[in-house]
């Protein structure tokens, strides 16, 4: 019932449980913005304002990838996906806030023309506005952190050889694509790095199809004791197999995806199409499976493959000895991937050259 401008209610209608959860969700709010004021600024922190989030790139399990602009740049956006404000608890909060630190660690520092480069971070309240469906826009949660990489336009590796999976790649393209790769995890290796989810889908290419190693969520500096290094990281398909069994592992596990991601640049496919995630898993780790070299693959190449993904860590090359292997290999008299529609036969049994 109104009283002038005044609004009068019944007591036993209001939801007071609603009313304190309001209330914490905004005095953390305040609590937050607070702590975060106070707190000194990093080297690397970006300056919120000068960030432009346009719209979604991709989404993946730990965060949301915008296009952007920060000072005029083209960007990359990773914002970290914490969900709302108060729904995450402080434990959660604390490891999803050291993986980001972890994150901002080991990108910071790196430059290589075949790693996608770091600009900046951000773990501020005042985050800008992000773009919603409908042309509305919403604030970054306040307990959101966002990482901003250089934008690499022609997307990743896995959608580029999909697009060619019938025509497959001339040998020529297919040892250029192995070189940089090889090359940007020889830099990251050199500086102690392991990456730890080395596959086609953390790989961009630019407009000169160049290509970048991205997405450092999950690396991190080698131990040097390999027993603090443990547990399931990557993904299925291009986990070696000591990672696979929880054994202790270290660098060689990048050698290893990078042996799994030479064979899909060659042959334009997936590893291990028909089998469930669990059976890849138990065959990749006992049974010694791997993908199946066509019978065209030019053996200079093919033994690169068998090397890398070797079951046994120290007998697997340092990816500065892949570079070298890759760089001697002749690429004038093709050898590529010969397409399924120019031989009425199983490509695995021609004699014949690709391109």
């Amino acid at each position: 019932m109104k009283q002038g401008k005044d609004m009068m209610f019944r007591a036993d209608k209001i939801d007071l449980k609603s009313l304190d959860a309001e209330l914490e969700k905004h005095l953390s709010r305040v609590l937050s913005r607070s702590i975060e004021a106070k707190r000194p600024k990093e080297e690397w922190e970006i300056d919120s304002a000068k960030l432009d989030i346009r719209y979604v790139v991709a989404n993946g399990a730990y965060g949301t990838v915008y296009r952007g602009t920060y000072d005029g740049q083209d960007v990359a956006v990773k914002v970290l996906d914490w969900g709302e404000d108060g729904v995450a608890s402080a434990t959660e909060t604390a490891a999803l806030r050291a993986s980001f630190q972890q994150e901002v660690t080991v990108w910071r520092n790196l430059d290589h023309p075949n790693v996608t480069k770091f600009i900046g971070a951000s773990m501020a309240t005042s985050n800008p506005k992000i773009p919603l469906k409908a042309g509305r826009q919403d604030s970054l949660p306040s307990k959101a952190c966002c990482v901003v990489v250089e934008y690499v336009p022609c997307g990743t590796l896995k959608q580029y050889l999909f697009k060619n999976r019938r025509k497959k790649l001339a040998y020529k393209v297919v040892i250029q694509l192995a070189l940089d790769l090889s090359r940007g995890l020889s830099y990251l290796h050199s500086k102690k790095i392991v990456h730890r989810d080395v596959k086609s889908e953390n790989i961009l290419l630019d407009a000169n199809q160049n290509l970048k190693i991205a997405d450092f969520g999950v690396a991190r500096v080698e131990a040097i004791n390999p027993n603090e290094m443990t547990g399931e990281t990557g993904t299925i398909g291009y986990m070696a197999p000591e990672v696979l069994d929880g054994k202790p592992y270290n660098r060689r596990c990048d050698v290893y995806s990078f042996g799994i991601c030479l064979w899909e640049i060659y042959c334009c496919d997936m590893p291990y199409p028909n089998l469930s995630f669990a059976d890849a898993s138990y065959a990749v780790a006992h049974r010694n499976l791997r993908p199946k070299i066509p019978k065209c693959c030019p053996n200079a190449l093919a033994n690169i493959m068998r090397k890398c993904w070797d079951g046994k860590p120290e007998s697997r090359p340092e990816m500065h000895e892949v570079v070298r292997m890759l760089e001697a290999i002749d690429t004038s008299k093709g050898g590529g991937m010969i397409p399924e529609d120019q031989t009425p036969f199983c490509f695995c049994f021609v004699p014949l050259r690709g391109p």
